[in-house]
């Protein structure tokens, strides 16, 4: 609490934008302050001698902004809350019927900035105070910056950085090094480049499928064939047909790791500033530059893919720049780089039912004439990609098989159910409930039957909230321009809905690699570059990517990966203020994070001193499995409970509509205008589109539980230092 001694005038600071309230103590300890609506008539209830000034706060968004980003829940077409639902509170919306207390040891200047601080603190207990708002060094960097007058030197200074940490990372070993014959993933990449450039297209799913036959989409192949072609005019003896197999020369070796790299900061690193410029636009710039080097520096995408040697970033990036055109309404070039996505892996099914769920449902939205026409335009561009991307395994250019041939190998259902030791519902309950395998042998159909049916369960909520929102929530009438769209009231479902579908995939689907959890990773810390340590989204986010990484130890220790895997999981905790080291039990989601945290480091030493027995050579895979398994269990159902919470917060549940109907007796009353009850009856009857003022129902609760509801952060202030210190009630009226 900032206090100032009687003798001093007061004087505003040059970095407030409030004018802190200032009273005499003689004053304070025995009368009742009702804040009036002129300054005149606050003038009168002190003495002349020491007139205080009250001007209607004008809060600084970083202090007063909600937690958890409120523009991630952009109410769309309800215009008249968007102010109060995007940046907290307006000074309209400051003053309000409802009376407040003011402490009595309000005797000095009070400054807004002491009471959110008692605010914050109220919230974490003293003695945790100190480890839970630690908010990383990412933070701590970007503010050094701005204060020096280097803001524009934040993006550029931050991929630099990357850069030279996914290169230090390359420098160590690969998928494979020296384990003939097959070797591992960079072979296959490497051998990729081989067969396209030397074979015609109709052989490249047909030659020697034994040997790391072709098995991605055609985007792949055609990413395979620049990449061929570049590295063969530098060194032909790199791709040379077969007779290059397993070559790991350190010239080719400096090629691929440096192919990698090109297609991220061509494709992925340009779509997460797009992601941060969109999707985080209502922010300040220092958040969006945390958000930005949060997202970079991703441990479990930079272990894969400039470590263990893959190119998800690539496919992660086309997904990325789609959820970026559909928040700007540029639905038709999303439908494009999802389609780009899908054909560079297939793996990007595991977010179709989520952006068909938000593509229909804002056709929906749009009413049956302007509805039709985008739903037509996206299937029409849609099956022009398709086409275009397929158009060399096509008549005239191939025989149809040679696109058969393609399908069989991008789904291969022969492969098995799980490969490895995976940390999804398959593997877990093969472990502790049922052999599988073993079960269903010989009925392997049926088993494929069965995967499908539940992972179309696990996606269910994702995919019929949105479009049953999208029903209740109908626009009244096609926009007055003609060409414009309105915003799609489900976009803020949409990375809720991200997160449950790839997710039901990963713990359901058929034939799941562990390194499939970088989807749901994904949307994952999406949501968390937006969040803030103490809050809900934080501490999932946080936990979740801390596990998703451990789950892929095994593969990454048979990589010989173990000193970058424990350099950037420390980091990445450092970078963005989680402590996996800390011991808490205040609330479920800190008690479950203290005892993964404190499984996994057990299991590591025991691994690290332990040897398995012989008999159970994959003990310590499964029980990786055991522990991280129930983590992804419970992030799925979080995320379908957020989800609901969103579609509640911006629009209400089902069966409510969208405006008002017209023989509505209650009378809508102004904000601030009325009595208590005819604002109380004006905002009930206002129905789901007044959600929206509370949307920090669902983007607000800390990980302690605390709100239920978005509430002006300087009431709440107000309020939890009445009830330590008592309390003067103030009644406030819109002016």
């Amino acid at each position: 609490m900032d206090v100032l001694p009687d003798s001093q005038p007061l004087r505003r600071p040059s970095r407030d934008r409030t004018v802190s309230l200032s009273s005499s103590s003689q004053h304070l300890r025995k009368s009742t302050l009702r804040l009036r609506s002129s300054v005149a008539s606050l003038r009168s209830t002190f003495s002349e001698a020491e007139p205080p000034e009250i001007v209607s706060p004008q809060p600084r968004r970083h202090l007063l902004h909600p937690p958890q980003s409120l523009p991630w829940l952009k109410t769309g077409a309800f215009h008249d809350v968007d102010w109060q639902a995007r940046s907290c509170a307006s000074p309209a919306s400051i003053a309000s019927s409802t009376p407040t207390t003011l402490p009595p040891s309000a005797n000095r200047s009070q400054s807004f900035r002491a009471l959110m601080e008692q605010n914050r603190r109220a919230y974490i207990p003293d003695a945790q105070h100190d480890d839970v708002l630690d908010y990383g060094a990412v933070r701590r960097w970007v503010r050094w910056m701005h204060r020096q007058g280097m803001k524009a030197w934040v993006v550029p200074c931050a991929i630099a950085a990357s850069t030279c940490v996914k290169w230090c990372i390359g420098l160590g070993s690969h998928s494979g090094y020296a384990t003939p014959p097959m070797f591992g993933d960079f072979e296959a990449q490497r051998h990729w480049m081989e067969v396209t450039i030397h074979l015609p297209v109709q052989q490249w799913y047909r030659y020697d499928l034994q040997y790391w036959g072709l098995d991605y989409p055609p985007l792949t192949a055609y990413a395979s064939w620049i990449c061929g072609k570049v590295g063969s005019w530098i060194e032909p003896t790199w791709f040379a047909l077969d007779t290059s197999r397993g070559i790991e020369t350190p010239g080719n070796k400096l090629f691929m790791r440096a192919s990698v790299l090109a297609l991220d900061a061509l494709i992925y690193v340009p779509a997460l500033y797009c992601f941060m410029r969109t999707w985080h636009a209502m922010r300040s710039s220092r958040t969006q530059h945390a958000a930005f080097v949060t997202l970079l520096f991703h441990p479990a995408l930079l272990l894969i893919d400039f470590g263990h040697f893959q190119y998800n970033s690539v496919m992660l990036g086309f997904t990325l720049l789609a959820i970026n055109a559909f928040a700007i309404g540029f639905d038709l070039v999303g439908a494009v780089f999802f389609v780009l996505s899908l054909c560079f892996k297939q793996m990007s099914l595991y977010y179709a039912p989520a952006i068909g769920a938000y593509l229909l449902s804002k056709c929906i939205s749009l009413g049956s004439k302007e509805g039709l026409r985008l739903f037509t335009r996206l299937a029409l561009v849609t099956t022009l990609t398709f086409l275009v991307a397929f158009a060399p395994f096509l008549p005239p250019f191939s025989p149809i098989s040679t696109l058969g041939d393609s399908i069989a190998r991008i789904f291969p259902f022969s492969r098995g159910l799980f490969e490895d030791k995976v940390a999804n519902f398959w593997c877990f309950t093969n472990v502790t409930v049922l052999k599988w395998r073993r079960v269903f042998e010989g009925r392997e159909p049926l088993l494929i039957k069965a995967s499908a049916a539940l992972t179309a369960l696990g996606f269910l909520p994702a995919t019929a909230g949105p479009m049953w929102r999208a029903y209740y929530g109908r626009l009244p009438s096609p926009p007055e321009d003609g060409r414009s769209q309105p915003q799609a009231p489900t976009l803020p479902l949409l990375p809720y809905a991200l997160l449950t579908t790839s997710m039901s995939f990963f713990l359901f689907s058929f034939q799941v690699h562990e390194k499939t959890i970088l989807l749901p990773l994904l949307p994952l810390t999406l949501l968390l570059s937006g969040a803030m340590p103490g809050e809900e989204v934080f501490a999932w986010g946080a936990l979740g990517n801390v596990v998703g990484v451990f789950s892929m130890w095994p593969l990454l220790k048979k990589d010989g990966l173990g000193v970058q895997y424990i350099a950037m999981l420390l980091f990445w905790c450092r970078l963005i203020g989680y402590n996996p080291f800390c011991v808490r039990f205040d609330s479920f989601t800190h008690a479950l994070s203290t005892a993964i945290n404190f499984s996994m480091i057990l299991l590591h030493l025991l691994e690290l001193l332990v040897p398995p027995p012989a008999r159970y050579p994959d003990l310590f895979p499964v029980l990786n499995v055991l522990v991280s398994a129930p983590v992804f269990g419970l992030i799925w159902l979080w995320s379908i409970r957020r989800g609901v919470q969103v579609s509640w917060a911006i629009a209400g549940l089902s069966g409510s509509r969208s405006h008002p109907r017209p023989d509505s007796k209650i009378k809508f009353a102004k904000d601030g205008g009325g009595s208590e009850h005819e604002q109380v009856a004006a905002r009930r009857a206002r129905g789901p589109g007044m959600r929206a003022t509370s949307l920090g129902h669902a983007s607000g609760q800390s990980v302690l539980g605390v709100g239920n509801g978005y509430r002006d952060p300087r009431r709440m202030a107000l309020e939890r230092v009445t009830r330590r210190t008592g309390s003067v009630e103030v009644e406030t009226v819109e002016g």
